[in-house]
């Protein structure tokens, strides 16, 4: 059995997130048997950055005004710099990722995306890492930054750049398998 059969995880993300950190850990995430939906703030198809440029394009299961926390088991923030900051600017898309931690169900976040959770109100008093232009922000929300490669804080896994992907892909099929 894969370890992640019969596991539903919605991935947050809406034009301008970085290609790798939706692409890589969504792999990862179906080889070891989940059913993945990409969740953005409009249907169709949202495009990403690769190197600073507009890159390939993802299809839309769900917008975020329909989504329903219920039909997930667990959440994933990619980065990438528009993209956290578009969502955080969207009041479903912060009540969506605010209700994971309401209802204590596993949440990860990779560079940039912690800029969300602070938006949400749910990162003070968690050990978190992220890309480092982001560490004040953390730090200022209440958050115990640290620069490494991975960490786990309760329900929240979080990770530093694309660099850590095997890493954080290790450690979030572990996390939202429990």
């Amino acid at each position: 059995m894969k370890t992640l059969e019969n596991k539903k995880i919605a991935v947050l993300a809406t034009d301008g997130y970085e290609q790798s950190e939706l692409e890589s850990p969504v792999k990862a995430l179906k080889d070891a048997g989940a059913a993945v939906e990409i969740i953005s703030l409009k249907s169709g198809k949202i495009r990403s950055m690769k190197d600073h440029e507009w890159s390939d394009s993802v299809e839309v299961n769900e917008t975020v005004s329909n989504a329903d926390v219920d039909d997930y088991n667990a959440l994933l923030l990619p980065g990438g710099v528009i993209n956290p900051d578009t969502l955080r600017g969207d009041e479903a898309a912060v009540k969506f990722v605010k209700s994971f931690f309401e209802k204590n169900k596993p949440v990860a976040a990779i560079c940039h995306g912690p800029q969300t959770l602070i938006e949400a109100g749910v990162v003070k008093g968690k050990t978190m890492t992220s890309y480092p232009s982001v560490s004040t922000d953390l730090k200022n929300a209440g958050a115990n930054w640290k620069d490494e490669e991975v960490i786990t804080d309760g329900n929240l896994t979080t990770s530093r750049n694309p660099d850590d992907l095997p890493a954080f892909n290790k450690r979030i099929i572990e996390e939202f398998g429990k």
